[in-house]
């Protein structure tokens, strides 16, 4: 589900309208004819490697995929047979709630400095250092809309075309290496829509009606993951995270599963902190001060059509790493000095 969901527009705003119209169009079309490429590499990689991956995973989940198809009867019961309710519950409150318990934690931290564990490791040190409450307010109104008004119907379609194609809420959960398997694929769409939908809406004929919302955060933070024009929420934030388990027929555990995911890694994509253990945000944290880099959410399709060619020179590139000590990645890969006029 995006990457895809404040005030005062940052004068870096308007330049990036500048950046943009030298752009144009950008060669989107052989962007599309290139995906191709990425597609039928991902299928032919789980087709090759399905019969091992299926062996070990089986093997692995043993014993325990009883203890999680008993807790998943209960809850099936427990529901009386309402699949809405289950469905709804499944999709929309655990995994807002997860989005809202991150960023809570996270709106603090921006909003008074504390705790240290987390401000020490901002990316971008200068900003942010606090947050501006009045945008802060406008970032969680918007955010807030865009779940109950857009999300909540767009999941209620979905309910109803996986209903008639098949059973999401059915009484027994998917085998362990078959959720995984659909979590990839999950994983490979979403890229796949996500970054074609994001170049287009940088477009100069349509990033200042639509994509210059999201981008009045040149320093985001993680509730900024939502925030964004009703067109991009339904398109770039919401389309690309619901395609996969509607196409595949998820069962509800995955779906759920996966939406929770993909709220907590756009979060964490957008947060603005370099934490320990997290996946790095260092590379859309550039995408936000440069405007014309990293459009993806892996990366795999950056890098195919040369899309992280500024970043790659930068130290923001240096960093993007999975931080696994306690020192912050500002101090022990330092922004080169400016050279003195």
């Amino acid at each position: 589900m995006k990457s895809s969901m404040q005030g005062q527009v940052s004068p870096s705003s308007d330049a990036g309208d500048n950046i943009l119209r030298q752009q144009g169009s950008g060669g989107l079309w052989d962007s599309v004819k290139k995906a191709a490429f990425i597609i039928g590499s991902g299928i032919f990689f789980l087709a090759a490697f399905l019969n091992s991956v299926t062996w070990h995973l089986q093997r692995f989940w043993g014993a325990s995929g009883d203890f999680w198809q008993t807790q998943w009867t209960k809850i099936h019961h427990l529901f009386g047979g309402n699949e809405w309710a289950l469905f709804f519950v499944g999709t929309m409150i655990v995994p807002t709630a997860s989005f809202w318990l991150f960023n809570a934690l996270l709106m603090v931290a921006d909003s008074t400095g504390k705790p240290s564990f987390i401000t020490r490791y901002r990316i971008q040190v200068d900003k942010n250092n606090p947050v501006d409450p009045e945008k802060l307010r406008q970032a969680v109104k918007t955010v807030l809309f865009n779940q109950v008004f857009l999300s909540m119907p767009m999941v209620w379609l979905a309910f109803l075309v996986m209903k008639w194609r098949g059973d999401p809420c059915g009484p027994e959960l998917p085998t362990f290496h078959w959720l995984l398997a659909e979590m990839a694929i999950c994983g490979l769409l979403e890229e796949v829509l996500f970054y074609y939908s994001h170049r287009l809406f940088h477009h100069p004929a349509i990033y200042k009606h639509i994509h210059k919302k999201h981008h009045e955060w040149t320093a985001p933070i993680g509730v900024v993951s939502l925030y964004a024009h009703p067109v991009e929420h339904v398109l770039s934030n919401m389309l690309p995270a619901l395609i996969g388990p509607v196409l595949l027929g998820s069962h509800l555990a995955t779906t759920s599963m996966w939406f929770t995911i993909a709220l907590l890694v756009t979060t964490v994509s957008h947060c603005g902190y370099h934490l320990p253990l997290l996946p790095s945000p260092e590379f859309h944290d550039f995408h936000h001060l440069k405007f014309n880099q990293c459009y993806g959410v892996l990366g795999v399709l950056d890098r195919l059509h040369g899309t992280d060619a500024v970043f790659k020179q930068t130290k923001a590139y240096e960093r993007h790493v999975l931080l696994l000590s306690l020192t912050p990645l500002t101090e022990s890969i330092p922004d080169t000095p400016k050279k003195l006029q």
